[in-house]
């Protein structure tokens, strides 16, 4: 049996026969049914597996931190709420990044087309 959500997040993900059959087989899926499913985002030879997740983990953290926070939940949330919580809480996100200095500093490195120097705030 799986834990830590897997009869559900599996069934959301996969539909309720896919699921079944992996829940009570079992059945483990490829990396390429994996991602034909939707469940991961690429496939790479195992030998690039630690470099690619390092070069996708360098590449979101450039990003603003407290964007990166923000949307994650909101992401995190769609999985819990239903869409109009979801879009609540997106909007709520989206409005205090607003107030954040890092917009500013975003909005100052995109005018002067250079990479911006993100503070956390």
């Amino acid at each position: 049996m799986p834990g830590a959500g897997g009869t559900q997040l599996l069934t959301w993900a996969l539909g309720k026969w896919r699921a079944m059959e992996m829940v009570l087989t079992g059945k483990l899926l490829s990396g390429r049914e994996l991602y034909e499913a939707g469940l991961v985002t690429r496939v790479v030879p195992d030998s690039q597996a630690l470099d690619e997740a390092e070069r996708l983990a360098s590449e979101i953290a450039a990003m603003a931190p407290v964007a990166v926070q923000l949307e994650r939940e909101a992401v995190q949330n769609a999985f819990m709420a239903g869409v109009e919580e979801g879009l609540a809480m997106e909007r709520k996100n989206f409005y205090l990044l607003f107030a954040t200095e890092d917009r500013q500093e975003g909005m100052r490195a995109f005018l002067e087309k250079r990479d911006a120097r993100w503070q956390g705030r």
